[in-house]
């Protein structure tokens, strides 16, 4: 889940471009403002914005918690499976090479064995592969959920706010600099909880 960030962060910029164009193409051929003199500061625009520290959000946010917990127990069991199939594999490998150290198999026998360790090898790099897939699978559908579920709350948070834009802000991404004030983690969060604990309940 290293990206997880990232991908989110990439949704939010994508949702807010969106919005940035749809809000400002809507005036129609408005002129351009003449460009700033030196030393005049910038007018606070008339644009509602606030941010979310995406970081805060995932470390406190009980979904992807749990979440995680569960991607962790999922990892956790093919492991101990793959493992399993492993020891077996090395096992038999073992056996093999006793068997013809000791003369105890024919060369036929033998070349019978080797064929059948080479299918079980080649059976085991396949388990390995398809757990490898079925936990990059699972991890960008959970990623999605948890994309959509904060997208989701927002329209509803949205409702009594009626900002046009809420950006997504952590360290090292395009929000070089946030005001403090506009911060509404805190807020988002708890509505997030409360809603996760409520569905989780039922």
């Amino acid at each position: 889940m290293k990206n997880l960030s990232l991908i989110i962060n990439a949704v939010l910029i994508v949702a807010v471009g969106a919005l940035f164009y749809l809000h400002f193409s809507s005036k129609g051929n408005a002129k351009p403002s003449p460009a700033r003199p030196a030393g005049v500061n910038l007018v606070r625009p008339d644009v509602p914005i606030v941010y979310i520290n995406i970081d805060t959000l995932l470390n406190n946010y009980e979904y992807f918690k749990d979440m995680q917990d569960d991607f962790a127990d999922k990892q956790s069991e093919l492991e101990a499976e793959l493992n399993t199939r492993s020891r077996q594999y090395e096992a038999s490998a073992m056996d093999y090479q006793n068997k013809v150290q000791k003369g105890l198999v024919t060369r036929r026998e033998a070349a019978e064995l080797e064929q059948q360790l080479m299918g079980e090898q080649q059976s085991l790099l396949q388990l390995r592969d398809q757990m490898s897939m079925q936990l990059s699978e699972e991890e960008q559908v959970s990623n999605r959920k948890l994309i959509n579920a904060i997208m989701e709350y927002l329209k509803e948070y949205n409702i009594d706010y009626n900002y046009q834009f809420i950006f997504s802000n952590s360290f090292g991404d395009n929000v070089l600099f946030a005001d403090n004030q506009l911060d509404i983690t805190n807020s988002v969060l708890q509505g997030l909880n409360e809603q996760y604990t409520s569905e989780k309940g039922k």
